[in-house]
């Protein structure tokens, strides 16, 4: 975990890979999506076999936040002949990347967000919330000042107006909490440890069956 931030730190880095952020969120206690970072279509193909399809692609770069505005995610991959394609689309973008991630598809209704930001005052504070394009639109979000304990993570998690959907829903189980309120404090955590980490943002954290899996995961270094 140290290493992948103080080596994005010494390229002058403005923010870590989706494939770096995610191994550091994970170190930390979030659960991730299965994935692996290839270089070839060859490699492409067995990883999303591997997998299990269907998959996702994602062109992976430091350089590259916001992927879906640059068309750099393909999703819904079901072929062989498919992840050939799509991968081939993504390193003809002319895009310089680190590779291109293979990701598993994780489908579920609930999605909610794990943000870590920098206050002046306050210093690294904890955020969760409802998450998806609703974050923006219905800020249903708690916020706690790092470092959190468990019994403060589960307050968080009962904060928000939405909490009714991490109850049993459309026909899913109620959502794991201790595993969520892990995640946050796995956060908290990585603000207080790491000076250099300037922001993290976990948009969507997909709940599937019961499990709390970030999908899509930045975190932004004090370079920028």
């Amino acid at each position: 975990m140290k290493e992948i931030i103080l080596e994005a730190m010494n390229k002058k880095q403005k923010a870590l890979s989706e494939y770096d952020s995610k191994r550091v969120i994970a170190k930390a206690g979030v659960t991730i999506t299965r994935e692996i970072l290839v270089k070839t279509k060859e490699e492409a193909v067995k990883a999303a076999m591997d997998i299990g399809m269907p998959v996702a692609l994602k062109g992976c770069s430091p350089e590259l936040m916001h992927k879906t505005e640059y068309g750099m995610v393909k999703v819904g991959l079901h072929t062989k002949e498919e992840v050939s394609i799509a991968f081939e689309e993504l390193m003809n973008r002319g895009m310089k990347l680190d590779g291109v991630l293979v990701q598993e598809m994780v489908d579920g209704d609930r999605l909610f967000v794990i943000g870590l930001t920098r206050d002046a005052q306050f210093g690294p504070c904890v955020m969760f919330g409802l998450g998806g394009v609703f974050t923006e639109v219905l800020h249903d979000v708690s916020f706690r000042v790092a470092p959190i304990t468990m019994d403060d993570a589960y307050e968080m998690i009962e904060e928000i107006r939405t909490k009714e959907i991490l109850g049993s829903f459309r026909g899913s189980p109620a959502v794991n909490k201790a595993l969520l309120a892990k995640a946050l404090v796995g956060v908290g955590n990585l603000g207080v440890e790491f000076n250099e980490i300037a922001e993290i943002d976990i948009n969507p954290l997909i709940v599937c069956d019961d499990r709390p899996i970030a999908v899509d995961a930045l975190v932004v270094l004090q370079n920028s």
